[in-house]
């Protein structure tokens, strides 16, 4: 065999050229870039050493031969004609990885097994005893890739992906490949920060990936010194004397790294279910001195040793692709912002994101961005100089004029006295003025609320149609609910606007964006409404009219209390003393507690939802009432075919559609009110009263019920001053019977 050979080094796209220049250093000469690999000229030392050392390679393959393929049977030709004895024991185990297609190859597992059969085909020509197939742990992965008509035939001498150091046994949901989390590390600076003695802070540090990356870098180890198995182990080309020369230099730099005064690298994790993980990560890499974790909000990480200590900040914060809604991380990288402003001064940042419109909003601007793929997805470092000329905010004010500030708005109190930044981000023109309208909105709302005790409101509904968000208070929380832009947007416009008014809201309500609650509203179909979106299980009490109910912002698109219906639960309130209610689709229950708070005789629940009869029950239980508060699980339209009951007052607020697999067929408000309401007058008592109410714009109320019942339209009495803008938010009716 040759003493020099063609390697070809495989890596992440967008890593090539940091791959070029790393195994130009490790000694790989005539070295030229591909796509996603790059190729060169070295003898085996070299190569070994790139196996060890390589930060951001994949594989290292040694090229055993090119040659032309015009055919299937040429394939075979070409794999036949190499001296297969010179690698490979007949009585071994053989992997083939087979990539590309052309001159009549179109299926990568039958090229791969055409390379197979020829690798057999030539090792039993001598005795007859064949290599077994072994996907696993083979003693030789032999690797062809057909490009454009040519094979290029490789040995594996990695084995297993280079990236796959052997710490990380432990991940989050969307973990960093460790070769690509090395290259983001080269490309921001450390290594240069770290020969300085710089530290070294990671304020979403997931399961510690950058962490690991960074101290093997600081302290000179080599990404695969711990790895035991490679693909070259078994290889018969292999040279033992060589390899062993080249690890032994590899643990000596090791030692004398570790032996060094460590760095002050520091990782934080909101998720404390990561904070095991992350240190296990650590402690497998052999770094516990090097590296230390701490559970906190990126709001209230602080990574200065000292006051004259300065490093970097790594960081790869969720953007929304798999990990939830761009729009609910705003906050995230905002308040990212703000920590580096505050707390980081005079260090470099680099933010990994795969959102660079997220990372816009953070209040710095970035001096440098880099261009990498995770994966299929496109992403950006952005690195960024902690420096007031970087920042993109408003004039910095003492905590005095903040104070100041605060006592001359006109805000509720429950919104004064929430924290704030020592500077806020400079809001963009659109983001002023939607800012300005909650303030306006804010003035006079919350004026009426405070006169009429309402503790939960509707501050804004669309009110700019460009600004296309429902925005409602619950004492000093935000719910804000997205609606879906229409077709005929542009998407990154309507993006835009999102984030104008989403950075606004803190800063007009005086509030703190981790008290601020984003959903996305768009048309619901069946029960999707009502489904389980989050699993924070958070309930919070507010009061209505001298009863309390708990209220769940996260876990559902609506909260548990159906703010319109205000002035309904009120009336029923007023009327219920001494009366039979009963109450249809009950949902969770609020108008079943205003009636027992009104002196009910009785009330009956009826829902088919077991999760809302079971927040019924709470409501009930939180205001005492327990006894002749009957909860019904069913179908509404079968329970009162079957009911024999009597009541006198009647509440139906029915969805507009829902097909639940629980009930037989499907309800449509518009095709099946009749039918709905002539069941429920059957069981109003005489002198008795029928409330009912649906939110379907479209609706209209069959013309033959008149005919049959006293029937009042009572929508505009239902509506308060925080609907007023929006009257069709429902429409309802007072039933009677007839005398």
């Amino acid at each position: 065999m040759s003493d020099r050979y063609e390697l070809y080094l495989t890596c992440p796209k967008s890593l090539e050229g940091l791959l070029l220049e790393e195994a130009r250093n490790l000694g790989l000469e005539e070295a030229r870039e591909h796509t996603a690999a790059i190729r060169g000229m070295a003898d085996m030392e070299t190569a070994y050493r790139l196996c060890i050392w390589s930060r951001l390679a994949n594989r290292v393959l040694l090229v055993l031969k090119r040659f032309t393929v015009q055919n299937a049977e040429s394939l075979y030709d070409g794999v036949l004609s190499v001296d297969w004895a010179e690698h490979l024991d007949p009585a071994g185990t053989l992997a083939v990885e087979f990539s590309g297609q052309g001159s009549g190859i179109d299926n990568t597992h039958f090229g791969a097994l055409k390379v197979k059969d020829a690798i057999v085909d030539k090792l039993r020509m001598r005795d007859g005893t064949r290599p077994s197939v072994d996907k696993v742990n083979p003693d030789v992965r032999v690797h062809l890739r057909l490009d454009r008509g040519e094979a290029i035939l490789s040995l594996d001498l990695s084995g297993h992906s280079l990236h796959q150091r052997g710490y990380r046994l432990q991940q989050g949901a969307a973990p960093l490949k460790e070769n690509l989390a090395a290259a983001v590390l080269i490309r921001a600076g450390w290594p240069k920060i770290a020969a300085e003695g710089g530290a070294l802070a990671d304020p979403m540090c997931g399961v510690g990936t950058f962490l690991v990356e960074a101290a093997l870098i600081a302290a000179d180890i080599a990404p695969n010194l711990k790895r035991d198995m490679w693909g070259f182990t078994n290889w018969l080309g292999h040279v033992p004397a060589v390899w062993r020369r080249v690890r032994e230099e590899a643990e000596q730099r090791a030692a004398a790294g570790l032996a060094k005064k460590p760095l002050w690298i520091r990782g934080y994790e909101a998720d404390p279910r990561l904070i095991q993980p992350a240190r296990n990560n650590i402690e497998r890499a052999g770094l516990s001195e090097w590296i230390k974790v701490y559970q906190g909000e990126v709001a209230t990480f602080e990574p200065r040793p000292d006051q004259n200590q300065k490093g970097l900040v790594i960081c790869n914060p969720p953007y929304g692709e798999r990990l939830g809604d761009e729009a609910s991380l705003l906050y995230l990288y905002q308040n990212l912002g703000e920590r580096l402003r505050q707390a980081c001064m005079g260090w470099q940042a680099g933010v990994f994101t795969g959102a660079p419109d997220l990372g816009k909003r953070m209040g710095i601007r970035s001096h440098k961005q880099y261009s990498f793929w995770n994966g299929g997805l496109p992403c950006k470092l952005l690195m960024i100089k902690v420096q007031p000329e970087q920042f993109v905010t408003g004039e910095r004010r003492t905590p005095e004029q903040r104070e100041r500030d605060r006592e001359q708005n006109a805000l509720p109190v429950e919104h004064k006295g929430a924290a704030q930044p020592v500077e806020q981000a400079r809001l963009s023109e659109g983001g002023q003025m939607f800012a300005n309208r909650l303030q306006k909105n804010l003035k006079q709302l919350g004026k009426w609320a405070r006169k009429e005790n309402i503790q939960c409101y509707r501050l804004y509904d669309a009110d700019m149609p460009e600004y296309a968000l429902a925005i409602d208070l619950y004492g000093d929380w935000v719910h804000v609910q997205e609606y879906a832009a229409p077709r005929s947007i542009d998407p990154e416009k309507a993006q835009a606007r999102l984030f104008d008014a989403l950075a606004a809201i803190p800063q007009a309500l005086n509030v703190d964006k981790s008290k601020v609650v984003i959903k996305r509203r768009e048309r619901q179909t069946g029960t999707k409404q009502y489904e389980r979106q989050s699993a924070q299980g958070q309930f919070m009490e507010v009061t209505e009219g001298g009863v309390k109910l708990l209220v769940n912002l996260t876990d559902y698109l609506d909260t548990g209390l159906f703010l319109d219906h205000r002035p309904i639960r009120l009336r029923i309130q007023k009327e219920a003393a001494g009366k039979r209610f009963l109450n249809l689709f009950c949902y969770t229950a609020t108008a079943t507690v205003h009636a027992a708070k009104g002196g009910a005789r009785s009330t009956t629940s009826v829902d088919l939802s077991k999760t809302y009869l079971d927040w019924a029950r709470r409501n009930l239980s939180l205001n005492g009432f327990s006894d002749k508060n009957r909860l019904e699980q069913g179908d509404v339209m079968a329970w009162l075919a079957d009911d024999r009951g009597e009541y006198d007052l009647i509440f139906i607020d029915p969805p507009t559609f829902s097909n639940s697999k629980r009930m037989e067929g499907v309800f449509d408000v518009q095709r099946d009110h009749v039918q709905l309401l002539d069941l429920a007058m059957a069981r109003l008592a005489p002198g008795g009263v029928l409330y009912f109410s649906n939110n379907f714009r479209k609706f209209a109320l069959d013309e033959n019920l008149p005919s049959r019942y006293q029937v009042e339209e009572i929508s505009s009495s239902t509506i308060d001053q925080d609907f007023a803008r929006n009257s069709k938010i429902h429409r309802a009716w007072r039933f009677n019977r007839k005398a």
